[in-house]
């Protein structure tokens, strides 16, 4: 096994549920990496992620390369902008959504459990 990969998240499947108006790209696997999970989330102008999620252990980094939004982090909403920074820690019910001119966003994810770490939540945006 090498120790390195390239990889372009131009190449990594959309796996987008269908309905939402937000592309996600998750590269872990096709980078194979063992202790670290990126992905890239690329928001319509207006699109919401229609539900919250929290994780039982994983710690998350949001960060906006470009257009902004917001963030709802538990029952706190935060405005977000490019190059904004965002840890959340796995207990933390999160969610975003775009500004008008849509929002491109890295999230960098740490180790991952054996299973299903991540906890959706319903109903989360008011």
């Amino acid at each position: 096994m090498t120790h390195w990969k390239k990889l372009n998240f131009a190449d990594v499947e959309d796996v987008s549920p269908d309905g939402v108006s937000i592309q996600w790209h998750f590269a872990r696997k096709a980078l194979g990496s063992p202790e670290l999970g990126v992905s890239r989330f690329t928001y319509e102008p207006g699109a919401r992620m229609p539900w919250g999620h929290r994780h039982n252990s994983q710690e998350e980094i949001y960060v906006v390369v470009s257009g902004g939004g917001r963030a709802k982090l538990e029952e706190e909403i935060i405005e977000l902008e490019p190059w904004d920074v965002i840890r959340v820690g796995p207990s933390v019910a999160r969610s975003m959504e775009a500004g008008p001119d849509g929002m491109e966003v890295i999230c960098i994810g740490g180790h991952k459990a054996e299973g299903q770490d991540g906890i959706l939540v319903e109903d989360f945006w008011p």
